[in-house]
This record gives C-alpha cells, structure tokens and sequence, in this order.
C-alpha cells in the first residue's frame, strides 16, 4: 500500500471486560439481528474470519457527515486524514482484538476451536482469501466516501470476507466480492462437516471530532475526539451446522470519548482564497434574494493520533463490541 495514514497501538490485557453471560436491554437495542438459530445448542465455534479495518482518509460532502470527520459547522466538503500510522501497530491491534474476543468467548462458555485445525480441513483449505492488508474504497454514508485498510489476525492462515462484510464503491471492489461469494461456500461446507458454528467477526475502526450520545469516556482525559467500532460497517455473521445463519450488525457505534488526536487545517492558501471568494459570491446572491448558492467551506484536515491516549480508546471500544456480540451470542444458543 502506497501510504499508510492510520495507526493505534493497544494492549487489552487491563482493559479486556468479564465476558457476558446474557446481553443487556441496552445491548439489544444497539444490535440488529437477522436470524436466530445458527447457534441453537452450541458448545462449540470455529473462527473462520476476524477482520479489522481502519479508516485513514474519507471526503465527506454533508453538513453534518458521518465517517470520519464529524461536524465541522457549515462544511460542504471536507477531506481528512489520519497520519502517523504504521503496519505494525495496526497488526498488532487485530491481533490483540482477536485473542480478547476469545477470551471472551470462552468466559461465556463457548470453546473456541484452534484455527490451525480447522484451516486444516479440506473444507476452509478451499478459501482463498483475501491479499494482507485488504485496501477497501468504501460508501460510507451518502455523499462521503472513504479508504480503508483491513488486518487480520497472525492466529488466522486468511484474510477472509464474507459477503455484506464491506460496503464497496467503484471497480476496485468487484473483485473482493466475487471472492467473498465463493469463501462463503467453504464456510458453509465446514460447519456443516465438522457439525459446529463458525464465526465471522468485522470491526471497522472510525473517529471524529465531535462525542456522541453514550459514549464510554475515560477519567481524567479530556475530551477532544470519539473513537469508535463504526456502525452498520461492523458486523457478525455466524453459519452454523443446522444451516442456518445468524447475522448481528451493530445500530450504533461502540464508541469511546477521549483526548485523541491533534486536527490542523491542511487546506493551501489557495484552497482559502477561493472558497473566500465563493462565500462573498454567496453573499452577494443572498443580499439580491437568489437562493440555492450555500457554498459553506471546503478544508482539508490532518488527524494526529496521540498515541497512548489513542491506544486506550481502540482497546476499550473493541472491548466493549465484542462483549456486546458475545453476550448476544449466549442468549441465542
């Protein structure tokens, strides 16, 4: 990948929640389920994909835009960017997110399968996969668009992509998809031989400027920005060895209010200028009662993470989602 803008570092060791055994009212509401019975009388699960993806530039064309930039008042097109990113430190969260949700799971009293066993098996041997890391053009809301890259865990053999685990824009996208299509055959092929549920997880990671209803928030720190495991981007989907399927995608965003990142307002001076002479057109219009010239602003941002604070919001958030997946999960076996 050419250029690599978003980067978080965790450790969940001290952060990791006591896993559920039933999903709060709260949790419920925040989560939509489409199908019941692929976990009926579970004892066991294969995880058979745990993706994480982070957004690291979005162009977003609304006054109030969702992605990643958040309300910037008056703004008609924005485009942002988070710098100071490393490979490394995004591998580290997948991994570190991946053994929490097992964790997790076995504290609910799931047992986890070794995925170096169930990869073995003629079935999942059939996936092919997706490349390390996945770069994804993503839709993210109407009118904004965005960039993501997506890690897996060093436990799991592949990067795979079930279908509905990305929402994708433009040509670059075919691809993934058809190749989602044919993985998923495999999925189904092993739960249904080896008799046991397997488990598709997707968080993408998202922030912005502005703190959202709920939001978890950290003593002591500031709060400058929202980080969060996105809404209707993050998602699971369980096929199970009845045949059928279970998916949970999260309403709302799993989100954490903090001191975590530094903005400037990267926009040239010419950008300025002409958006300067845009709003005196503006209005000029409006003084002479023509409607229809709202031009509003148009900035370039840059995001610097901070990192020990950035650190510890990923953490907790991941924490927090997957024990919302977790404690539905144990309701629904």
């Amino acid at each position: 990948m050419a250029r690599h803008h978003f980067v978080l570092s965790i450790a969940f060791a001290g952060l990791a929640l006591a896993a559920p055994t039933i999903a709060r009212a709260d949790d419920a509401q925040a989560l939509k389920v489409s199908g019941t019975e692929a976990l009926r009388g579970a004892k066991s699960v294969a995880i058979g994909a745990f993706n994480v993806g982070f957004i690291f530039e979005s162009t977003d064309q609304i006054a109030a835009t969702g992605g990643l930039m958040g309300a910037f008042g008056g703004t008609t097109k924005a485009k942002s960017e988070l710098v100071g990113v490393t490979p490394e430190m995004m591998q580290k969260i997948a991994d570190a997110a991946h053994a929490d949700f097992v964790r997790q799971l076995s504290g609910a009293g799931f047992t986890v399968v070794d995925p170096g066993q169930a990869f073995a098996t003629a079935e999942l041997a059939k996936a092919k996969g997706q490349g390390v890391p996945a770069e994804v053009n993503i839709e993210l809301e109407k009118k904004s668009k965005g960039k993501a890259v997506f890690y897996k865990p060093a436990a799991l053999p592949k990067l795979v992509f079930l279908p509905g685990d990305f929402t994708g824009s433009g040509f670059s996208s075919i691809g993934a998809t058809i190749t989602a299509g044919q993985d998923s055959g495999a999925f189904w092929s092993y739960a249904k031989t080896s008799a046991t549920p397997i488990v598709d997880v997707t968080y993408l990671v998202d922030f912005s400027d502005q703190k959202r209803p709920g939001a978890f928030s950290f003593g002591g720190l500031d709060v400058n920005a929202n980080l969060s495991v996105s809404a209707r981007f993050s998602r699971m989907t369980v096929m199970g060895a009845n045949g059928k399927t279970t998916t949970v995608t999260f309403r709302d965003p799993v989100s954490v209010d903090g001191d975590f990142i530094q903005k400037t307002d990267a926009s040239s001076g010419a950008d300025k200028t002409t958006q300067a002479a845009a709003n005196v057109a503006g209005g000029v219009a409006a003084a002479f009662g023509l409607g229809g010239m709202r031009f509003g602003k148009t900035r370039k941002f840059a995001f610097t993470a901070k990192p020990d604070n950035y650190e510890q919001g990923a953490a907790k958030a991941a924490s927090l989602a997957s024990a919302q997946l977790i404690g539905q999960m144990a309701t629904l076996r």
